[in-house]
């Protein structure tokens, strides 16, 4: 077994309680969206980029996010739902560089189809921007070694696992997940951080990220 080491910086562990906001900004045309995209909150852009993982955390691939989904089912441009649909949100570290991808596949999509601008969406089929708000809370779970991060992980919500993975890494701009970035800096295993920080946590239910997560560290401890 591997020689476990003490955390000179033992990691806490928190949990999250979110709540979703109208804002009153609605589009109902692809001009109208791109506009709006543009200024909205960051809050609202990470909203709709993540409410089907937050709100249907046992389903696998995550369904596209909304603005992919209206743009498909309701204002009927396929092509350029199936563009937004195939953005890799992993790839972005960011929710500002997120936003620009997002802005940048619409207006190219528009330079090519200048005619899309002029389709409407019937009353009461429009976007609407809707932000995401949360409030992070410290939890009693704190470990000072691998062994014990990962019997912590095995029973903590699911709302702190999305905490530690998605939030801090994007909304926080942290770069890369809490968990990595405390296993790199503090306990000092690389290896073990970049294959954390390398699993595209889009692509597992939230229980599943959990299992990866332990089986991870419980590898690296033999």
């Amino acid at each position: 077994m591997a020689e476990l080491v003490k955390a000179t910086e033992p990691f806490r562990l928190c949990t999250r309680l979110h709540l979703s906001e109208l804002t009153g900004l609605k589009a109902a045309t692809l001009s109208e969206l791109l506009e709006l995209l543009k200024t909205v909150s960051g809050s609202c852009i990470y909203h709709h980029t993540h409410r089907f993982l937050q709100q249907h955390q046992y389903l696998s691939p995550e369904p596209p996010n909304d603005f992919a989904y209206w743009v498909t089912n309701v204002l009927g441009e396929r092509e350029l739902g199936e563009n937004l649909a195939s953005i890799d949100i992993i790839q972005f570290t960011s929710v500002r560089s997120l936003r620009e991808k997002i802005i940048a596949v619409i207006e190219d999509y528009l330079r090519k189809r200048p005619s899309a601008q002029k389709r409407f969406v019937n009353p009461g089929a429009e976007f609407h921007f809707i932000k995401s708000v949360s409030f992070i809370f410290p939890t009693n779970y704190v470990a000072s070694d691998l062994k014990e991060l990962a019997e912590i992980l095995k029973k903590i919500t699911i709302d702190s696992i999305y905490y530690h993975v998605f939030e801090s890494r994007l909304r926080l701009e942290k770069g890369k997940n809490d968990i990595s970035l405390w296993i790199e800096k503090v306990i000092g295993d690389k290896r073990l951080a970049d294959k954390i920080t390398q699993l595209d946590p889009y692509t597992f239910t939230l229980e599943a990220l959990r299992k990866k997560l332990v089986n991870l560290i419980e590898k690296s401890l033999h």
